[in-house]
């Protein structure tokens, strides 16, 4: 099915995603944490608000949206534990216009989604047009180095940990059940496998939140129970009253080869990290 044959606008149901990192005290998704930093309580990621969208994306796009697909999105503002929030896909001739809105009408995220690659995505676009931070602004980052990469870096999702999480997932998809593909949170929760590594020279203690995502499938899918290894580069550096910013990439490849030539690219994510600048004692007044 074409884009241009199917239904021009798909709405989803409005759904209640829980706070699931709730337990990580000191993080943005804590209640405590996050009320002194100025949020109503502790964040849904970011990432769980994706798999809202894969319904109306495979509609359009049909199986392949599992195989080579990029959806890219852009944080408005945070949610809360089980706060009711609704996606819409609006269908386009090159690309889908991806919103989300809570009950109140106030926007969650907006952002972009097609088949195969797209240069004109969402984050492409702001990650083109962000403006770089001047030399010596940052305080958090300050040691980290634009273009700093990291290599072979093994990573995997257990196929328990993605039956646990199919327990609470929003849209709970056959492929997901039957043949352990990666929603896309836990495409994003197996690249956040390498922060540790991207924010290495990070200052701590500090508190990151997403503040956009995209996720993209070159090879797909992804799947649980499979080693892959991931590498990881710095892209951009910026800033704003309340954060500092990093934009990073992580690629996936092939490890061993069985079901992909071993070293080829699988999938990508690409992150915009907001680290607040309230959490840092080197921005205490």
């Amino acid at each position: 099915m074409s884009v241009a044959d199917a239904a021009r606008v798909w709405n989803g149901e409005f759904r209640k995603p829980c706070n699931s990192a709730a337990q990580a005290k000191g993080s943005i998704h804590d209640d405590a944490t996050a009320s002194k930093l100025g949020f109503k309580g502790g964040t849904v990621a970011g990432s769980i608000h994706m798999d809202q969208f894969v319904p109306g994306l495979v509609e359009i796009y049909g199986p392949r949206w599992f195989e080579s697909s990029a959806m890219s999105l852009y944080f408005t503002q945070a949610t809360v534990d089980s706060e009711p929030v609704r996606a819409t896909v609006e269908a386009g001739d090159e690309r889908c216009r991806l919103t989300m809105h809570n009950e109140a009408g106030a926007q969650i995220c907006e952002g972009t989604a097609g088949l195969g690659h797209d240069n004109q995505s969402e984050l492409s676009k702001r990650l083109a047009a962000q403006t770089p931070s001047e030399p010596g602004a940052l305080r958090i980052l300050a040691a980290m180095e634009l273009g700093e990469e990291h290599h072979d870096l093994p990573v995997r999702i257990e196929p328990d940990g993605l039956a646990s999480y199919l327990e609470r997932i929003t849209e709970p998809l056959a492929e997901y059940r039957d043949e352990a593909v990666l929603p896309p949170a836990q495409i994003v929760h197996m690249a956040h496998m390498t922060r540790k590594a991207v924010l290495a020279k990070a200052a701590q203690p500090s508190v990151g939140l997403f503040g956009a995502l995209e996720v993209e499938m070159f090879a797909g899918p992804l799947r649980a129970d499979v080693d892959y290894l991931a590498r990881t580069k710095v892209l951009k550096f910026s800033e704003s009253p309340k954060t500092e910013n990093v934009w990073y990439e992580v690629i996936f490849t092939a490890k061993d080869g069985q079901t992909n030539k071993a070293g080829s690219d699988l999938g990508r994510v690409l992150y915009l990290l907001r680290l607040m600048k309230g959490s840092s004692p080197l921005w205490a007044a």
